[in-house]
């Protein structure tokens, strides 16, 4: 099995817990999973690794920049491949779908804000809250 680059430049070994992990972010179609959800699909593909193991490959992970921790408000932590180019999140407040935005004219205004306060920006984030699409038809008399 050869090691992912990822492993390799972060000085971790490569583990089956890690590799495994490492492989589901990699693969999987949604891109931000807690630990429980880690953990539900090791269980399905019938990998046995412990919760508290996925607790701490998730954390080497986001301190080696192989992954990036979330905590969006009022929701447990979640976890992205960090390889993605920046971009902001919307969050649903019903459901808690997660969606990835790029928005060029968002990202300039940002610059030109903290370039007119005399900041440097290193680095930020930007998340919207509101209710999904599907939310929104399930309850359409609640928007105003």
């Amino acid at each position: 099995m050869e090691i992912p680059k990822e492993l390799r430049d972060s000085g971790l070994k490569a583990t089956l817990p890690r590799l495994k992990i490492l492989e589901l972010f990699q693969q999987s179609d949604v891109r931000h999973l807690s630990a429980e959800d880690v953990y539900r699909l090791l269980i399905r593909d019938n990998i046995d690794v412990g919760l508290a193991t996925i607790y701490r490959v998730l954390m080497q992970f986001a301190e080696a920049r192989i992954l990036w921790r979330r905590q969006f408000e009022g929701e447990r932590a979640v976890f992205e491949l960090s390889a993605s180019e920046h971009h902001d999140h919307m969050v649903c407040v019903d459901c808690g779908k997660v969606e990835e935005f790029i928005d060029e004219a968002i990202e300039r205004r940002q610059s030109l804000i903290a370039k007119q306060r005399g900041f440097m920006l290193r680095d930020h984030s930007l998340s919207l809250y509101g209710s999904c699409s599907s939310c929104t038809a399930l309850a359409p008399n609640t928007l105003k």
